[in-house]
């Protein structure tokens, strides 16, 4: 038996082993359980269908074949089920390539500006602004755990935790990975008096974040914890109360900070969450690179010290420049239209990792 046929045979028996669980009403007494056992069992799927839907074009050419060489009229079918078969084939492949382990995950996002001023916080602000468009055009829910305000209201920094609803295998972490970088803007800023085009650039950092803090080994030890009173937006409540926590972890000089939650503990649970995410993602990126630099080029799809993609306002473009995407479409991608560009990178993506597996 191929390698393939024996992993697709190993999948089929988790396939029934889930369906069988997702049927067992206990499982949905414990919720962060069932999510995760239905996260997989949606995973698996579209491999379990594909294989099935191979196996039946399998059997309708194989009878094609013997009706064909007896009846040249069966001919055609028999190049039809051939292409069929040939295509259901590569998917199969496509399906049975490495996957990011975080994919159905979601995510932690921070927006920095950088050199550039006012002006890099307000590009900041339009980046924060379309990730959040993003979200909402695919029903995800979208928290401001932190941010600081510039004087013009840009943000020198913000940090979003994005969240999906469901139980799908291709998350949010599937989709906003290839986000992680610098970001750069070529646009004439509004301190600018005389129209010229400036350059300037802000960052963004993502973290698959864990469902349970617990996930992720955290000594209390190694933690200095700060609270102070908010100063972002919050209503009622803000600048009375310090109730914004900063976490400072010692070791690594990690800071998390939150202030958008109600209280000091919401807020602290929420920084605790982040800062889980954050030392997930420097534990994995290192041992990946300890493992291969390619692979950990290829997983994170990024060096965050180099330039990842460009607007240009003066000529409504967009440029990757990583797989060398190009569009003429600025206006529309901020307002969060970005599924061409992120199906472009997942295809590239998705190359690498089969070329990976080959």
């Amino acid at each position: 038996m191929s390698d393939t046929a024996t992993a697709i045979d190993a999948i089929l028996a988790e396939h029934a082993e889930l369906e069988q669980r997702l049927s067992e009403p206990e499982l949905h007494a414990d919720p962060a359980t069932a999510r995760k056992v239905g996260r997989r069992f949606a995973q698996i799927a579209p491999i379990v269908a594909t294989s099935r839907k191979l196996d039946a074009a399998r059997g309708d050419l194989d009878t094609a074949r013997e009706l064909a060489a007896d009846d040249s009229s069966f001919v055609g079918e028999v190049a039809e089920l051939t292409e069929t078969v040939e295509r259901l084939e590569t998917a199969l492949t496509d399906l049975l390539a490495p996957r990011d382990p975080h994919d159905a995950d979601d995510i932690v996002l921070e927006v920095k500006s950088g050199e550039g001023g006012e002006e890099s916080a307000l590009f900041a602000a339009d980046l924060a602004r379309m990730y959040i468009r993003y979200a909402e055009r695919h029903g995800w829910t979208v928290t401001m755990l932190d941010e600081t305000a510039s004087d013009l209201g840009g943000y020198k920094d913000a940090t979003l935790s994005i969240r999906s609803k469901g139980d799908s295998a291709d998350g949010v972490w599937s989709r906003l990975k290839f986000e992680g970088g610098v970001h750069r803007v070529q646009r004439v800023p509004v301190t600018e008096s005389q129209g010229r085009v400036h350059t300037s650039a802000a960052g963004v950092l993502v973290y698959p974040e864990p469902e349970e803090v617990e996930q992720v080994q955290i000594d209390e030890s190694d933690l200095r914890i700060d609270v102070y009173r908010s100063s972002g937006k919050g209503g009622q409540g803000v600048n009375t109360t310090d109730s914004a926590v900063r976490i400072t972890h010692l070791p690594t000089g990690i800071v998390v900070t939150c202030q958008n939650e109600r209280s000091q503990l919401q807020n602290k649970a929420r920084a605790m969450q982040v800062l889980a995410a954050r030392l997930q993602s420097l534990a994995e990126e290192q041992a990946s690179a300890d493992a291969s630099a390619d692979r950990a080029s290829q997983i994170r799809t990024v060096d965050r010290s180099e330039r990842i993609r460009t607007y240009n306002f003066p000529e409504n473009r967009i440029a990757d420049h990583r797989i060398n995407f190009k569009a003429h479409n600025l206006d529309q991608v901020l307002d969060g239209d970005l599924d061409p560009l992120f199906d472009a990178l997942a295809a590239a993506d998705r190359q690498a990792r089969l070329q990976s597996a080959s």
